[in-house]
């Protein structure tokens, strides 16, 4: 097996021996009444589904249960990993998340993401892949409480899938602040509707004469 690599590289990493294997009666368990916990779960069943194949079901618990075959997700109290800090346990039989807050999940669900085969990342069913996950103990804190990005789409043009996809990147490298610059100089982004000019004119400059004479007076 090759060496474990996940950028950022966590606190700490310790291998294991064997591997988990995802299967389609892979179980997601949820041991918290947080509605935010509940939906890092469904956004994992939803991101291995479309890769997988697999519709992974999302079930309540009471404890990580351990059974062969599960993920779980569950809320601890930890003061050394923080808000943002989560504990990921990959074992032959169960993979358990916990973390102080669902922020912390979401951040352990980046990790196991990332020991996925790379086709976990495909748009479409991927086919003759075993979808298997190291086994290791990860512990792993944010060491920056700022850790942001900048998307300059005042000076550059892109679509919506564009921007949404810039984001989700961010999110793989454990960013947590997205600086979205909108305007500048050269373009105003967003839309107001009562000042319609504001996005419908790029530039304008006073008529000039001779050889470089404007075709039309500025608005």
């Amino acid at each position: 097996m090759s060496a474990i690599s996940i950028i950022p590289q966590p606190v700490s990493l310790q291998a294991g021996t064997g591997s988990f294997q995802l299967a389609k009666t892979t179980v997601i368990e949820v041991i918290a009444a947080n509605p935010e916990v509940k939906k890092v779960a469904d956004s994992l069943s939803k991101k291995l589904s479309n890769a997988t194949g697999f519709n992974l079901s999302v079930v309540p618990g009471n404890t990580p249960s351990g059974n062969p075959g599960t993920i779980s997700f569950s809320l601890i109290n930890d003061a050394a990993i923080g808000k943002e800090g989560y504990k990921l346990d990959v074992t032959p039989d169960a993979v358990k998340i916990s973390a102080n807050a669902p922020a912390g999940l979401f951040y352990g669900m980046q990790t196991l993401l990332q020991l996925l085969p790379k086709e976990i990342e495909g748009k479409k069913t991927a086919t003759n892949i075993t979808w298997t996950i190291p086994a290791c103990s990860i512990t792993d804190y944010p060491r920056f409480g700022w850790r942001g990005l900048m998307f300059d789409v005042s000076r550059h043009f892109f679509t919506k899938n564009e921007v949404k996809q810039f984001i989700d990147d961010m999110v793989k490298y454990k960013y947590n602040l997205l600086h979205w610059h909108l305007t500048d100089d050269e373009g105003w982004r967003i839309e107001i509707k009562s000042l319609p000019k504001l996005t419908e004119v790029g530039a304008w400059r006073p008529k000039r004469k001779g050889k470089w004479a404007d075709t039309a007076n500025p608005p």
